[in-house]
């Protein structure tokens, strides 16, 4: 299950208005990952210095390949991704270690049971790196107090905090995530509908609050 972010954590009109957490579940083998290598070292020789696939970085025509590749396995990835209204967010829940482990343990409670169901018997939880150490410890946080309550009694989990250019998994949650944020953010939707097929649940958390802080 390899996790990633959109937006920022500047709870001010200065911020972004929405905050988008996704995880995408994978099995082994990953179907997409001989294309994206395949299509990184096309990069290469085209002249282009790909060290590795970043959505928001890369040019309109990488992003639409990459995409391509993504949507070409799409049958073989489930996404589940957490919207936040940052605005409706309160001001005790705006501290980061607890926003990460409560935001966290409500993205998580969609897609682990589910891949429970489906025969899992071990999780691995990849980020990408986290080099603040107090916000690794909240996202820890929220992986452990969301497993405790979901895994059955002595299932394995692992927590891993990988550069995401030692994988493509997190690359594709990258895009995966972008797509998501985007469409709150900005409205654009194409690429969120290439990604749909896929998504389990877009669940925003705060859509029946009223209240704005800022």
């Amino acid at each position: 299950m390899f996790l990633d972010e959109a937006g920022n954590l500047d709870f001010s009109q200065n911020g972004s208005r929405w905050f988008v957490l996704t995880s995408v579940a994978m099995r082994r083998p990953f179907s997409a990952t001989d294309a994206l290598d395949g299509y990184k070292h096309d990069c290469l020789e085209y002249g282009l210095d790909t060290e590795y696939f970043h959505c928001a970085d890369d040019n309109n025509h990488v992003r639409g390949r990459v995409f391509d590749i993504i949507t070409e396995s799409i049958d073989a990835l489930r996404i589940d991704s957490l919207v936040v209204e940052k605005p409706k967010t309160g001001p005790a829940l705006q501290v980061d270690a607890r926003f990460y482990t409560e935001m966290l343990g409500h993205l998580l409670k969609y897609g682990v049971p589910l891949e429970i169901s489906a025969g899992a018997t071990e999780v691995i939880v990849i980020t990408d790196l986290i080099p603040v150490n107090k916000k690794r410890r909240a996202v820890e946080k929220g992986v452990q107090r969301a497993f405790a309550e979901m895994l059955p009694e002595g299932m394995r989990y692992r927590i891993l905090h990988h550069s995401s250019r030692s994988h493509f998994g997190l690359q594709v949650a990258d895009y995966c995530c972008w797509a998501v944020y985007r469409k709150w953010q900005t409205g654009e939707a194409a690429y969120h509908a290439r990604i749909k097929p896929a998504l389990r649940s877009e669940f925003e958390i705060f859509r029946k609050g009223t209240r704005r802080y800022y």
